[in-house]
């Protein structure tokens, strides 16, 4: 058993709350702000039912378990206390982090670990030199309590040490680490994520298609394929010529990287942020982000457990 401390209490660090409150460590999580670390145990809650009306919760898990397991605390000295692993898991600004880790440098246990969730920064610039050594990127994925990857990137002064140890608490979870040598932006799953919303951004700004057309021809396409085949393994069905061709014959030029689309900013500029709003690219009908992410979660895990019955096709 771990004692974690999780730093940001929002739609990552409360959900990773649970994950090591299951994989069975002690776990403090804070926020600086308030109303977000209030709602953080009915979050929780609600994910942990779904979690165990699936059967993938021990049954022994209810309300006072969790609570005694996961506690909310609103100071961060107290949070991180005692801790051997420190989760940071606060907004993507790098003014934000460079103060916390500054902060977290006169705070942390002498032998802690702090491992940033973080989804696109390279953030070892931003780390004092008094923390480099125990520094890592522990990147989930979005729910972690569902989803199993996790992505494991060292800095330039990271002790292998630190990789190592954390690599063997996720993966004692049942989780997947992927444990990289060097940092590599954006990590693996991310780059192909950001490469499809380019392509998504350019058929929506210049009018070709709607939003339901994109999610009509992943859900009824791609979506099939990609949980028994991966990529690698579907060019090898497809067959590695036809794919030579296919690069040969493309009519077309891949968008390049821009800094904004203008279907995107006009949605925000409406209120339109996405689901915790109730409105994005679709209008969610009025129901409340828990009972929206209770559906998915449950879509999700339904998904899961047929996966995992019937396994991937997997090659050497």
């Amino acid at each position: 058993m771990t004692e974690v401390a999780v730093l940001g209490a929002g739609l990552m660090g409360h959900a990773l709350a649970l994950v090591f409150a299951l994989g069975g460590h002690r776990v403090r999580l804070t926020d600086n702000d308030a109303a977000t670390l209030a709602r953080a145990p009915g979050l929780m809650v609600t994910a942990l039912t779904t979690l165990a009306e699936a059967g993938e919760a021990d049954g022994t898990w209810n309300r006072q378990r969790l609570a005694n397991a996961v506690r909310c605390v609103p100071a961060l000295a107290e949070t991180v206390k005692g801790a051997t692993l420190v989760i940071e898991a606060v907004v993507e600004r790098p003014d934000v982090k460079r103060s916390l880790y500054v902060e977290l440098e006169g705070l942390m246990e002498p032998q802690a670990i702090l491992a940033s969730n973080t989804s696109n920064l390279d953030i070892f610039p931003l780390v004092p030199a008094g923390l480099q050594a125990r520094t890592i990127i522990a990147h989930w994925y979005t729910p972690p309590y569902l989803c199993d990857l996790v992505d494991l990137c060292p800095g330039p002064g990271t002790d292998p040490a630190a990789v190592i140890a954390v690599r063997d608490i996720v993966a004692a979870m049942g989780k997947a680490p992927v444990v990289f040598k060097q940092m590599v932006q954006g990590y693996v799953a991310n780059r192909l994520q950001a490469a499809m919303q380019l392509e998504v951004y350019r058929l929506l700004d210049e009018g070709l298609v709607t939003a339901k057309d994109i999610d009509d021809s992943v859900l009824h396409g791609l979506a099939l394929r990609i949980p028994i085949l991966g990529i690698m393994a579907k060019a090898d069905f497809t067959g590695l010529l036809l794919m030579q061709q296919g690069m040969r014959n493309r009519s077309y030029t891949p968008p390049e990287p821009h800094d904004h689309s203008e279907t995107l900013d006009a949605l925000i500029a409406e209120g339109r942020t996405g689901v915790m709003a109730g409105k994005g690219y679709f209008d969610w009908g009025g129901r409340t982000a828990e009972e929206l992410f209770r559906e998915r979660d449950r879509k999700l895990l339904a998904l899961k457990q047929a996966l995992r019955a019937i396994g991937p096709m997997e090659g050497k």
